[in-house]
């Protein structure tokens, strides 16, 4: 979804069907979450492409299933409406999805991220330790339970929670994960990546907030989402998270631009 698009990949985050880029067919269960060097090796994780593990199923078995791919068309205009800040829209399509192919659900990291901001913590926890069920090394939905669970229970039980996960190849999500795992200094994080590649700056900051924001920081938090947002990867990028981080600040009723 961004010009970064090809370094961008965790490990086990694949499943790819025999379709196309989501803007244009059905699924491949890929990730757009934040690429950030060339020198990074072609790693694809599922933030790229809509999750859909029934394309590949009905890939192999032949199938003609309607109803799965209308369930993706639904993930697709539910991605939309979120970008353009309809949250309970958006919502309304991905729980769609589910009712046309309850297979979907296991994959639907973008449910859980519309969940977290209708405030419906619960449901979006239970969504993205389904996701990290599926993907054992998804370290951005690890982080989004965890915030889901601080809410929910405290920073201290919702830590005694934490899901772990496998190895990030990203450094910066690497850093972050163990910020949220054992508690840190989310201004030694950004300070750590603040000369690095855009993407890496953004995702910093962006976490940064999110950990400030599980501490009742609110005005920290503002500070750092804001900047993430003003960044120039959060202000270029197509990345799903570039367009949460403005939901984020338009949901907090915070000024960016």
């Amino acid at each position: 979804m961004s010009a970064f698009i090809s370094h961008n990949l965790k490990p086990g985050g694949i499943m790819v069907s025999p379709s196309l880029h989501h803007r244009s067919s059905f699924p491949l269960q890929l990730s757009l979450k934040a690429p950030f060097s060339a020198s990074h090796p072609l790693v694809l994780t599922r933030r790229l492409f809509l999750p859909s593990v029934s394309g590949i199923w009905d890939a192999l078995t032949g199938g003609n299933n309607n109803n799965a791919r209308e369930a993706v068309l639904a993930i697709r205009r539910g991605m939309l409406l979120f970008r353009q800040g309809d949250v309970s829209g958006s919502l309304a399509e991905f729980d769609k999805a589910i009712q046309l192919d309850p297979r979907q659900k296991a994959y639907l990291w973008q449910r859980g991220l519309s969940l977290y901001y209708l405030n419906r913590f619960e449901e979006a926890a239970e969504q993205f330790r389904l996701d990290v069920a599926q993907n054992p090394n998804d370290t951005e939905e690890s982080i989004w339970c965890f915030l889901c669970e601080a809410q929910l229970f405290g920073v201290d039980e919702a830590r005694k929670r934490y899901l772990e996960v496998g190895r990030d190849p990203r450094p910066v999500m690497r850093e972050a994960y163990n910020m949220f795992k054992d508690g840190g200094d989310p201004e030694k994080l950004v300070a750590a990546f603040s000369g690095s590649r855009e993407g890496e700056y953004f995702y910093a900051s962006l976490y940064a907030g999110l950990y400030y924001e599980s501490q009742n920081g609110t005005d920290a938090a503002k500070v750092h989402i804001v900047a993430a947002c003003q960044s120039p990867y959060g202000q270029r990028s197509d990345d799903y998270m570039a367009s949460l981080a403005k939901v984020h600040c338009r949901c907090r009723n915070w000024v960016f631009n």
